[in-house]
């Protein structure tokens, strides 16, 4: 059987009527490197190319649902998510793919099926599917407090994100916050107290994380409790104005502290690094524990 020209299956691509996205997964910023007319017609926007996939998905269907489409990349699984854009609905496919290239290039295709939740009813039973399917995800990976990654999902994905960066010499950053004399403040208020206060300064973390493709993660070691942010920064004064943004927004928060011996509020100090993975032998694991503890 012949096999069908590239520029060929290209322009049928292209003519398509269902929207459709590529982008280049072994690559750490994940870059859309296709998009046909039906998609730059759904998002309103023909520049896609280049741009990082999980920042096109987040622009056009929100955070939410570009964190579970990134957490389904990052898996290499295949996918089908109801979404809504532009008040109609969809199927969104995401079908991770691999390539028999000698150079390990890999790819991600989404397609926006139409007419997929032709039914209010087919609707309704997808996105109860759907609730189910994360609340089960969640459990396994989610910290039941802070509602950020726990330590072991967040070890996978920092395995994952260093071998991606490691194959194409690319950086990969961390950013560890500790709360300012927390042992004193679960002293003073105890331990539900603690909890709700690592809660809402983990949740102004979180809203304060630049893409889908970052995620962050409670860790706690014998030297106390950390909150701990893997980033695709590029530069090093990038990384550090992140970590002063989170410790205003912190501050903000005007969460009384009355053992603090820096401020009468909760605070955090931050730990930043940033590497060039693969380039000598710190793995992920060892990146991380000097983050954790840089003495």
């Amino acid at each position: 059987m012949s096999t069908l020209d590239p520029d060929v299956l290209q322009q049928l691509l292209a003519a398509g009527a269902e929207p459709l996205l590529v982008a280049r997964v072994d690559r750490s910023d994940w870059p859309i490197v296709f998009s046909n007319a039906a998609f730059d017609t759904l998002a309103g926007d023909s520049a896609s190319l280049e741009r990082p996939l999980a920042d096109v998905v987040e622009q056009l269907l929100g955070r939410e649902l570009a964190l579970e489409v990134s957490e389904n990349v990052r898996a290499s699984q295949e996918t089908s998510i109801p979404v809504e854009a532009h008040n109609r609905e969809y199927l969104l496919v995401v079908m991770p793919t691999l390539t028999t290239s000698v150079s390990g290039e890999r790819y991600c295709a989404l397609f926006w099926r139409v007419g997929s939740l032709a039914t209010p009813a087919n609707a309704e039973m997808r996105q109860a599917l759907l609730r189910a399917r994360r609340r089960v995800r969640d459990l396994s990976r989610d910290d039941p407090v802070t509602g950020l990654l726990n330590e072991t999902a967040f070890r996978e994905v920092l395995a994952h994100d260093w071998a991606v960066a490691s194959r194409e010499r690319g950086s990969i950053a961390l950013v560890s916050f500790s709360l300012d004399d927390f042992a004193a403040y679960l002293d003073v208020f105890g331990r539900h107290a603690a909890d709700s206060c690592l809660r809402r300064v983990s949740q102004a973390l979180r809203r304060h994380l630049r893409r889908a493709s970052d995620v962050a993660a409670r860790i706690t070691t014998e030297r106390g409790e950390f909150l701990v942010v893997l980033s695709h920064a590029s530069d090093k004064s990038g990384l550090e104005a992140f970590a002063t943004r989170i410790a205003l927004a912190v501050r903000d928060l005007g969460l009384h502290h009355p053992r603090s011996k820096s401020s009468r509020f909760v605070t955090v100090s931050a730990q930043s690094a940033l590497v060039q993975a693969g380039e000598d032998s710190v793995g992920a694991d060892r990146f991380l524990e000097q983050v954790l503890d840089p003495d």
